[in-house]
Protein backbone atom coordinates (compact mmCIF):
# COMPACT_ATOMS: atom_id res chain seq x y z
CA UNK A 1 0.00 0.00 0.00
CA UNK A 2 1.14 3.51 -0.46
CA UNK A 3 0.12 7.22 1.62
CA UNK A 4 -0.65 9.64 -0.38
CA UNK A 5 -1.11 13.26 0.93
CA UNK A 6 -4.02 14.47 2.44
CA UNK A 7 -6.17 11.18 2.39
CA UNK A 8 -4.71 8.91 4.97
CA UNK A 9 -8.74 7.03 4.88
CA UNK A 10 -8.30 5.89 1.45
CA UNK A 11 -5.54 3.10 0.77
CA UNK A 12 -4.03 3.30 -2.70
CA UNK A 13 -2.09 0.84 -4.79
CA UNK A 14 0.22 0.48 -7.69
CA UNK A 15 1.50 -2.71 -7.47
CA UNK A 16 -0.29 -5.90 -9.07
CA UNK A 17 0.47 -7.36 -5.80
CA UNK A 18 -0.98 -5.25 -3.58
CA UNK A 19 -4.17 -4.67 -5.39
CA UNK A 20 -4.63 -8.51 -6.07
CA UNK A 21 -3.98 -8.87 -1.83
CA UNK A 22 -6.45 -6.10 -1.05
CA UNK A 23 -9.13 -7.68 -3.87
CA UNK A 24 -8.45 -11.08 -1.99
CA UNK A 25 -9.10 -9.78 1.34
CA UNK A 26 -12.62 -8.41 0.44
CA UNK A 27 -13.43 -11.64 -1.15
CA UNK A 28 -12.56 -13.24 2.22
CA UNK A 29 -15.05 -11.23 3.69
CA UNK A 30 -17.76 -12.09 1.07
CA UNK A 31 -17.37 -8.80 -0.24
CA UNK A 32 -18.60 -7.68 -3.66
CA UNK A 33 -16.50 -5.36 -5.74
CA UNK A 34 -17.12 -2.52 -8.24
CA UNK A 35 -14.53 -1.17 -10.29
CA UNK A 36 -14.76 2.59 -11.92
CA UNK A 37 -11.39 3.01 -14.60
CA UNK A 38 -10.31 6.68 -15.21
CA UNK A 39 -8.07 8.99 -16.83
CA UNK A 40 -8.19 11.23 -13.81
CA UNK A 41 -8.85 14.59 -13.62
CA UNK A 42 -11.94 13.80 -12.12
CA UNK A 43 -15.22 15.94 -11.93
CA UNK A 44 -19.17 14.92 -10.98
CA UNK A 45 -19.54 12.50 -13.98
CA UNK A 46 -16.81 10.33 -12.29
CA UNK A 47 -17.82 10.93 -9.06
CA UNK A 48 -21.66 9.55 -9.99
CA UNK A 49 -20.19 6.01 -11.23
CA UNK A 50 -18.45 5.63 -8.04
CA UNK A 51 -21.63 6.83 -6.14
CA UNK A 52 -23.58 4.31 -8.28
CA UNK A 53 -20.69 1.53 -7.25
CA UNK A 54 -20.90 2.12 -3.73
CA UNK A 55 -24.81 1.60 -3.77
CA UNK A 56 -24.50 -2.08 -5.76
CA UNK A 57 -21.37 -3.32 -4.44
CA UNK A 58 -19.64 -3.45 -1.15
CA UNK A 59 -16.27 -2.66 -2.48
CA UNK A 60 -15.76 0.60 -4.91
CA UNK A 61 -11.92 0.36 -6.30
CA UNK A 62 -11.09 3.48 -8.77
CA UNK A 63 -8.18 3.09 -10.49
CA UNK A 64 -6.28 6.49 -12.54
CA UNK A 65 -4.35 5.63 -15.34
CA UNK A 66 -3.59 8.07 -18.55
CA UNK A 67 -3.58 5.43 -20.85
CA UNK A 68 -0.59 5.97 -23.35
CA UNK A 69 -2.51 3.45 -26.12
CA UNK A 70 -5.39 5.29 -26.66
CA UNK A 71 -4.12 8.58 -27.93
CA UNK A 72 -2.98 9.75 -31.39
CA UNK A 73 0.19 10.82 -31.96
CA UNK A 74 -1.20 14.51 -32.65
CA UNK A 75 -3.04 14.14 -29.85
CA UNK A 76 -3.18 15.68 -26.21
CA UNK A 77 -1.38 12.90 -24.07
CA UNK A 78 1.53 14.95 -22.97
CA UNK A 79 -0.57 18.12 -21.70
CA UNK A 80 -3.99 16.22 -20.63
CA UNK A 81 -4.60 17.00 -17.10
CA UNK A 82 -3.16 14.89 -13.72
CA UNK A 83 -3.93 16.35 -10.52
CA UNK A 84 -3.27 13.44 -8.85
CA UNK A 85 -3.92 14.99 -5.38
CA UNK A 86 -6.99 16.73 -5.64
CA UNK A 87 -8.58 13.55 -7.20
CA UNK A 88 -7.76 11.76 -4.08
CA UNK A 89 -9.14 14.21 -2.23
CA UNK A 90 -12.16 14.83 -4.20
CA UNK A 91 -12.73 10.30 -4.32
CA UNK A 92 -12.55 10.53 -0.01
CA UNK A 93 -15.78 8.97 0.57
CA UNK A 94 -16.66 8.05 -2.99
CA UNK A 95 -14.00 5.07 -3.05
CA UNK A 96 -12.86 2.27 -1.22
CA UNK A 97 -9.16 1.88 -2.75
CA UNK A 98 -7.30 3.99 -5.70
CA UNK A 99 -5.67 1.90 -8.20
CA UNK A 100 -2.79 3.51 -9.55
CA UNK A 101 -0.67 1.81 -12.08
CA UNK A 102 2.43 3.07 -13.73
CA UNK A 103 3.31 2.60 -17.65
CA UNK A 104 6.24 0.18 -16.77
CA UNK A 105 3.22 -1.68 -15.26
CA UNK A 106 0.86 -1.89 -17.78
CA UNK A 107 3.14 -1.66 -20.77
CA UNK A 108 6.51 -3.18 -19.73
CA UNK A 109 9.41 -3.64 -22.06
CA UNK A 110 8.84 -6.31 -25.10
CA UNK A 111 4.93 -5.51 -24.57
CA UNK A 112 3.40 -6.75 -27.79
CA UNK A 113 0.35 -7.35 -27.17
CA UNK A 114 -2.55 -5.79 -27.94
CA UNK A 115 -7.15 -6.67 -28.33
CA UNK A 116 -8.58 -6.15 -31.70
CA UNK A 117 -11.32 -4.08 -30.84
CA UNK A 118 -14.81 -5.29 -31.73
CA UNK A 119 -16.43 -4.16 -35.43
CA UNK A 120 -18.71 -1.74 -33.66
CA UNK A 121 -15.07 0.36 -33.22
CA UNK A 122 -14.61 1.13 -36.54
CA UNK A 123 -16.82 3.78 -37.50
CA UNK A 124 -17.03 7.49 -35.92
CA UNK A 125 -14.06 7.44 -33.34
CA UNK A 126 -12.47 4.55 -34.80
CA UNK A 127 -12.22 6.48 -38.20
CA UNK A 128 -11.23 9.40 -36.64
CA UNK A 129 -8.82 8.30 -34.41
CA UNK A 130 -7.53 4.83 -36.02
CA UNK A 131 -5.53 3.48 -33.06
CA UNK A 132 -8.21 4.89 -30.45
CA UNK A 133 -10.09 1.73 -29.47
CA UNK A 134 -7.19 -0.55 -29.70
CA UNK A 135 -5.51 0.89 -26.69
CA UNK A 136 -9.16 1.28 -24.87
CA UNK A 137 -9.74 -2.77 -25.18
CA UNK A 138 -6.44 -3.22 -24.48
CA UNK A 139 -6.18 -1.09 -20.96
CA UNK A 140 -9.37 -1.72 -19.63
CA UNK A 141 -9.15 -5.67 -20.36
CA UNK A 142 -6.03 -5.79 -18.49
CA UNK A 143 -7.17 -3.49 -15.39
CA UNK A 144 -10.25 -6.13 -15.65
CA UNK A 145 -8.18 -8.93 -15.47
CA UNK A 146 -6.06 -7.15 -12.49
CA UNK A 147 -9.19 -5.71 -10.16
CA UNK A 148 -11.31 -8.73 -10.95
CA UNK A 149 -14.50 -6.96 -10.06
CA UNK A 150 -18.07 -8.29 -10.42
CA UNK A 151 -19.63 -5.37 -11.82
CA UNK A 152 -17.43 -2.12 -13.57
CA UNK A 153 -19.04 1.44 -14.55
CA UNK A 154 -18.11 3.44 -17.46
CA UNK A 155 -19.84 6.42 -18.32
CA UNK A 156 -22.81 6.84 -21.60
CA UNK A 157 -21.11 10.44 -22.40
CA UNK A 158 -18.60 7.99 -24.60
CA UNK A 159 -21.29 6.12 -25.67
CA UNK A 160 -19.06 3.88 -28.40
CA UNK A 161 -16.50 3.02 -26.06
CA UNK A 162 -19.42 1.81 -23.68
CA UNK A 163 -20.59 -0.26 -26.50
CA UNK A 164 -17.19 -1.44 -27.55
CA UNK A 165 -16.46 -2.60 -23.79
CA UNK A 166 -19.47 -4.54 -23.44
CA UNK A 167 -18.64 -6.53 -26.92
CA UNK A 168 -15.39 -7.24 -26.03
CA UNK A 169 -16.53 -9.02 -22.39
CA UNK A 170 -19.24 -10.67 -24.08
CA UNK A 171 -17.32 -11.71 -26.79
CA UNK A 172 -14.21 -12.98 -24.56
CA UNK A 173 -16.49 -13.78 -21.61
CA UNK A 174 -14.98 -11.97 -19.47
CA UNK A 175 -17.12 -12.72 -16.09
CA UNK A 176 -18.09 -8.63 -14.88
CA UNK A 177 -21.48 -6.72 -15.34
CA UNK A 178 -20.55 -3.65 -17.49
CA UNK A 179 -22.84 -0.73 -16.36
CA UNK A 180 -23.39 2.20 -18.48
CA UNK A 181 -24.32 5.44 -16.34
CA UNK A 182 -25.94 8.22 -16.86
CA UNK A 183 -24.11 11.29 -18.50
CA UNK A 184 -23.81 14.76 -16.32
CA UNK A 185 -24.02 17.59 -17.45
CA UNK A 186 -23.46 21.54 -16.40
CA UNK A 187 -25.72 23.48 -15.09
CA UNK A 188 -26.18 24.81 -18.80
CA UNK A 189 -26.32 21.52 -20.44
CA UNK A 190 -22.31 20.83 -21.20
CA UNK A 191 -21.55 17.25 -20.68
CA UNK A 192 -18.65 16.68 -17.92
CA UNK A 193 -15.32 15.95 -19.39
CA UNK A 194 -11.55 16.14 -18.53
CA UNK A 195 -10.83 18.22 -21.64
CA UNK A 196 -13.39 21.19 -20.58
CA UNK A 197 -10.40 22.05 -18.78
CA UNK A 198 -9.10 23.12 -22.13
CA UNK A 199 -11.58 25.59 -22.36
CA UNK A 200 -11.72 29.61 -21.99
CA UNK A 201 -15.38 31.10 -21.36
CA UNK A 202 -16.17 32.17 -24.64
CA UNK A 203 -15.15 28.48 -26.21
CA UNK A 204 -17.16 26.99 -23.52
CA UNK A 205 -20.47 29.14 -24.60
CA UNK A 206 -19.93 27.85 -28.18
CA UNK A 207 -19.19 24.39 -26.85
CA UNK A 208 -22.92 24.69 -25.58
CA UNK A 209 -23.55 24.24 -29.42
CA UNK A 210 -23.39 20.16 -28.99
CA UNK A 211 -25.79 19.54 -25.99
CA UNK A 212 -28.77 22.49 -27.85
CA UNK A 213 -27.84 20.58 -31.16
CA UNK A 214 -28.80 17.46 -29.51
CA UNK A 215 -31.86 19.37 -28.07
CA UNK A 216 -32.95 20.36 -31.32
CA UNK A 217 -32.78 17.23 -32.88
CA UNK A 218 -34.89 14.99 -30.40
CA UNK A 219 -37.36 17.67 -30.50
CA UNK A 220 -37.18 16.87 -34.41
CA UNK A 221 -37.30 13.21 -33.96
CA UNK A 222 -40.12 13.24 -31.06
CA UNK A 223 -42.33 15.76 -33.64
CA UNK A 224 -42.30 12.91 -36.42
CA UNK A 225 -38.56 13.56 -38.88
CA UNK A 226 -38.21 10.45 -39.82
CA UNK A 227 -35.39 11.43 -42.79
CA UNK A 228 -32.30 10.04 -41.16
CA UNK A 229 -30.19 12.12 -43.92
CA UNK A 230 -32.32 15.31 -43.50
CA UNK A 231 -31.53 15.04 -39.70
CA UNK A 232 -28.05 14.54 -39.81
CA UNK A 233 -27.37 17.79 -42.07
CA UNK A 234 -29.83 19.89 -39.81
CA UNK A 235 -27.62 18.69 -37.21
CA UNK A 236 -24.74 19.84 -38.66
CA UNK A 237 -26.02 22.90 -39.72
CA UNK A 238 -27.09 23.79 -36.05
CA UNK A 239 -23.05 22.98 -34.83
CA UNK A 240 -21.94 25.18 -37.61
CA UNK A 241 -24.08 27.89 -36.57
CA UNK A 242 -23.53 27.35 -32.98
CA UNK A 243 -19.86 27.99 -33.56
CA UNK A 244 -17.85 24.98 -33.82
CA UNK A 245 -14.29 25.35 -35.45
CA UNK A 246 -14.58 21.60 -37.20
CA UNK A 247 -17.01 19.31 -37.21
CA UNK A 248 -16.12 15.53 -37.30
CA UNK A 249 -19.71 13.53 -37.31
CA UNK A 250 -22.95 14.24 -36.40
CA UNK A 251 -25.64 11.47 -37.06
CA UNK A 252 -28.40 9.25 -36.13
CA UNK A 253 -27.30 5.81 -35.44
CA UNK A 254 -28.69 2.35 -34.03
CA UNK A 255 -27.94 2.23 -29.94
CA UNK A 256 -26.59 -0.89 -30.56
CA UNK A 257 -24.64 -1.39 -34.03
CA UNK A 258 -24.13 2.40 -34.41
CA UNK A 259 -25.11 1.73 -38.22
CA UNK A 260 -26.67 4.79 -39.43
CA UNK A 261 -30.41 5.27 -39.86
CA UNK A 262 -31.64 6.40 -43.03
CA UNK A 263 -35.42 5.93 -41.70
CA UNK A 264 -35.12 6.81 -37.95
CA UNK A 265 -37.25 4.70 -35.27
CA UNK A 266 -36.84 4.71 -32.14
CA UNK A 267 -34.50 3.77 -29.91
CA UNK A 268 -32.10 5.96 -31.87
CA UNK A 269 -28.65 7.27 -30.61
CA UNK A 270 -27.38 10.99 -31.76
CA UNK A 271 -23.86 11.52 -31.91
CA UNK A 272 -21.61 13.91 -32.18
CA UNK A 273 -17.82 14.87 -32.30
CA UNK A 274 -16.80 18.49 -32.74
CA UNK A 275 -13.73 21.18 -32.17
CA UNK A 276 -13.87 24.22 -30.15
CA UNK A 277 -10.90 25.64 -31.70
CA UNK A 278 -8.18 23.32 -30.55
CA UNK A 279 -10.37 21.21 -28.15
CA UNK A 280 -12.22 18.01 -29.44
CA UNK A 281 -15.22 16.92 -27.59
CA UNK A 282 -17.71 14.60 -27.33
CA UNK A 283 -21.68 14.27 -26.92
CA UNK A 284 -24.94 11.97 -27.67
CA UNK A 285 -28.33 11.84 -26.64
CA UNK A 286 -29.92 7.97 -26.36
CA UNK A 287 -33.74 8.55 -27.78
CA UNK A 288 -36.12 5.60 -26.06
CA UNK A 289 -39.19 4.95 -26.87
CA UNK A 290 -42.13 7.17 -25.10
CA UNK A 291 -43.98 4.88 -22.62
CA UNK A 292 -47.38 5.32 -23.33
Amino acid sequence: MNSQPGVPGIPTFSSIEAIREFVATCRRRGQSIGFVPTMGALHAGHLSLAQRSKVECDVTVVSIYVNPSQFGPQEDFTRYPRPLEQDLLLLDGHADAVFLPTDDLMYPVNFSTWVNPPEISNSLEGEFRPTHFRGVATVVLKLLNLVTPDCAYFGQKDYQQLQVIRKMVDDLQVPVKVVGCPIVRDEHGLALSSRNAYLTDEQRQRALALSRTLDSAERAIRNGESDGHALMAEMKQHLIDGGVSDLDYAVVADPHTLRLMEHVHLPAVLLLAAHVDQVRLIDNRLIEPTSA
